[in-house]
């Protein structure tokens, strides 16, 4: 059976809701740099938000002056993106109804690889004024080189045969996404030709902190109690073979395109 497209594999793109409220808490956000080079010569502020999930992203473009409409599939994951007046409309992206409505900018953090590539990017274009930018980014982490190891080798005794995500450098791992995304966007029409950004940044985490962000991931959310239990426990032994707390390398990965 051929390998499904992450776009395909709904289970996991609706599994991030079973926490919503760990969800916020634990995961990172996104450089302050890259909001301004997204809004940097572009048409104006209103920003529609793809796969907002709670807000992380929406609260950054928010802070510095933008509208921004939501839209999830989820609605334990909106609730929480509407504690702070934001509007989320319930749909994936490829069913979403403009309704006549136009946008300057379209991002997805985090969320663009669960949408199908050609598809968004067509529904994109129809949502952007010309001269709007259609921004899908990702956190990418990379752990300490030992850490990485060990975290690999506990994901492997735990989910055997499963897809590894400690067995590659992350940007490796990440730049199919990428690929994907570019060609989607060049397929779908109506933009000129997409730029790849990175920035990068790091973040330093107590094991705490780090076990709470993984509770979040795809690789836990889909597991059973006992598999999250003997992941969680064995990620937390290689952590404190380290000292307990540790540095994170990010990038964070962006693909821009301008609406034609």
């Amino acid at each position: 059976m051929a390998a499904q497209d992450p776009h395909e594999q709904r289970v996991v793109a609706e599994s991030f809701g079973v926490d919503a409220a760990r969800y916020d808490k634990a995961r990172p956000s996104y450089p302050a740099e890259l909001v301004q080079r997204v809004l940097n010569g572009g048409p104006g502020t209103e920003v529609l938000d793809v796969g907002c999930g709670t807000g992380i992203a929406t609260r950054l473009f928010r802070s510095v002056g933008c509208q921004v409409l939501g839209i999830d599939v989820d609605d334990r994951m909106a609730e929480l993106a509407r504690r702070d007046g934001t509007r989320v409309e319930i749909s994936t992206f490829e069913e979403w109804d403009p309704a006549g409505r136009s946008f300057d900018v379209v991002i997805a953090a985090q969320s663009w690889h669960w949408v199908d590539p050609v598809l968004g990017a067509a529904k994109a274009a129809e949502a952007l004024r010309p001269g709007g930018r259609l921004a899908p980014f990702w956190n990418v982490a990379q752990l300490p080189p030992g850490l990485a190891d060990a975290c690999g080798a506990v994901y492997r005794a735990v989910v055997p045969g499963g897809p590894n995500p400690w067995v590659r450098p992350a940007l490796e791992m990440y730049a199919p996404l990428v690929t994907k995304t570019m060609d989607g966007i060049r397929r779908a029409g109506g933009f000129a030709e997409p730029e790849e950004w990175r920035i990068d940044w790091q973040h330093r985490y107590t094991g705490d902190e780090w076990l709470e962000q993984v509770l979040t991931t795809g690789m836990a959310t889909t597991l059973s109690p006992r598999q999250s239990d003997e992941l969680i426990s064995g990620f937390g032994t290689a952590i404190d073979s380290v000292g307990g707390a540790f540095t994170v390398d990010y990038t964070t990965a962006a693909v821009i395109a301008v609406r034609d």
